[in-house]
């Protein structure tokens, strides 16, 4: 054990961290057995209470995972055991609850009271349990299709959060923290998939710049114009390593190659300058890996510091005919300043008013609107 610490916030902030990172691993070990997650959920939450009872008076463990989990496996002996006794009387009372749910559920599917929705949860994890229902990961056959289901929602949950109009809404970063979570648990239960970590090394490079993005004054900063020595240095790193650890299974996919993308930006951070030919070259691959037209614009603007601003907008005129970019803010953002570069000074004003009308982030706007004030005659 370690030495007792004189209050119990080292004991509380060690238990939050090990739920955030570490909980659902644990359930899974809890109901790998039994498979009764319910009763995994109970025993590991009483395991809990009792860390947060004891660690601060007898001092936190060496590994707190493992003293949880045994805990946890204690308590769930001695539930199954009390179940037991007490299973007719249960059987009697879910029949009467599913009556009275009967009688007063709401007429809307999504709009329901919240102990009618926890009864169904109730339920619904009685029946895995009674149908036998494996808790186990799927075979490799089908693993991939759903990971790459799973993923695609981790990353939108972070995006959702990462994109914050102020900087400053709480809600939407703890959506970018659960996101984080979220690639953490993936990447801890299947350590040999390269997507599942090059997810996370993704979301932790983005992370890692968000107190560059807005200065003093909450106004936005374009990634070329950060301070570097406001990015968080430790998410770099882990992010680095976790992108090597990726590129080492030999299968390339989406999010590695995002990640890749990211990690060339962050050599800033020592020469200065992006590297620019890696990140076209990656933009490259990822374009023919899933004909995105959003690659294709940062293709475009990667083709401009590589080759001149001509062939990045002879990039962005290459998608014209993609309907969905007339009103995607970015094309438009990207278009004014490749014209600016090129000296087309009108067409650039006019890329400049459709991409400000677009922008929700006032921020952004602001931003736009004084690189567009900048090429107005004087």
């Amino acid at each position: 054990m370690a030495a007792s610490a004189e209050n119990g916030r080292p004991a509380h902030a060690t238990a939050e961290a090990v739920a955030r990172q570490s909980y659902g691993k644990l359930i899974a070990f809890l109901a790998a057995r039994t498979r009764d997650v319910a009763a995994a959920e109970d025993a590991l939450s009483d395991a809990f209470a009792a860390a947060l009872a004891e660690w601060p008076a007898h001092g936190i463990p060496h590994k707190p995972e493992a003293w949880l989990l045994a805990v946890a496996r204690r308590k769930a002996i001695d539930g199954a055991r009390r179940r037991r006794t007490s299973e007719t009387a249960a059987s009697e009372l879910r029949m009467m609850a599913e009556e009275i749910e009967d009688r007063v559920a709401s007429a809307s599917a999504f709009l329901v009271a919240p102990a009618a929705m926890g009864q169904r949860l109730v339920r619904a994890k009685q029946k895995i349990a009674q149908a036998g229902i494996p808790f186990r990961l799927p075979d490799r056959a089908d693993l991939a299709e759903r990971l790459d289901a799973v993923l695609d929602a981790i990353y939108a949950t972070f995006a959702e959060g990462w994109t914050d109009p102020v900087g400053t809404e709480a809600r939407r970063r703890n959506l970018a923290e659960e996101g984080i979570w979220l690639g953490r648990l993936v990447a801890s239960l299947l350590p040999e998939e390269p997507e599942a970590l090059g997810l996370l090394a993704l979301m932790l490079y983005a992370e890692a710049r968000r107190a560059a993005r807005r200065d003093a004054n909450g106004d936005f900063v374009p990634l070329g114009e950060q301070d570097t020595a406001r990015w968080d240095g430790a998410l770099i790193d882990e992010a680095e390593a976790l992108l090597r650890a990726a590129s080492a299974n030999g299968s390339l996919g989406r999010y590695q190659l995002e990640a890749a993308i990211q990690s060339a930006h962050v050599v800033r951070r020592l020469t200065r300058v992006s590297a620019w030919d890696a990140i076209a070259q990656l933009y490259d691959a990822l374009l023919a890996l899933t004909g995105s037209p959003v690659v294709a614009i940062n293709r475009a603007v990667a083709i401009a510091e590589t080759q001149g601003p001509v062939a990045g907008l002879a990039a962005l005129d290459a998608l014209g005919e993609d309907r969905r970019l007339a009103e995607y803010q970015p094309y438009w953002a990207a278009r004014a300043d490749l014209l600016v570069r090129t000296g087309a000074m009108a067409e650039a004003d006019r890329a400049y008013e459709l991409a400000i009308g677009l922008e929700s982030d006032p921020a952004v706007r602001r931003f736009l609107e004084q690189r567009r004030d900048a090429i107005k005659p004087r």
